[in-house]
């Protein structure tokens, strides 16, 4: 693994880890991290009220190559839609109201990161 690869990866983590304890602490219940299947991933899987979140987290260290909320387009999100039905059949949920959010950090070299919860992306 190179180390711009590590460093992506890392910085992915820490944008996670960081919406994660953003979320919970907003009160959503956090259920799943990482989820995958033949189709893709999940980043978070998290309950708010009796809706299932699917929480797709972007995660940059800079806006040179655009902002995090550029990265998911239409085909992202539906993507993302079938991923959160695949989840609540694998986890034998019944019908539930699904939506998807989308968390955007931005680390910079210095200062506090920043982040933008968006809900109900699309």
């Amino acid at each position: 693994m190179t180390t711009t690869a590590a460093h992506r990866q890392a910085l992915g983590r820490y944008g996670e880890s960081l919406a994660a304890r953003h979320l919970t602490a907003g009160g959503m219940i956090l259920l799943d991290r990482n989820w995958r299947c033949e189709v893709g991933e999940l980043d978070l899987v998290l309950r708010d009220g009796h809706v299932l979140v699917a929480c797709e987290v972007k995660t940059r260290s800079s806006t040179g190559c655009g902002v995090p909320h550029e990265a998911v387009d239409a085909t992202r999100l539906d993507r993302l839609r079938r991923l959160a039905e695949r989840w609540r059949e694998a986890h034998g949920l019944g019908p539930v109201e699904v939506r998807v959010d989308l968390v955007a950090v931005l680390r910079p070299p210095r200062g506090p990161s920043v982040l933008d919860h968006v809900v109900g992306v699309g």
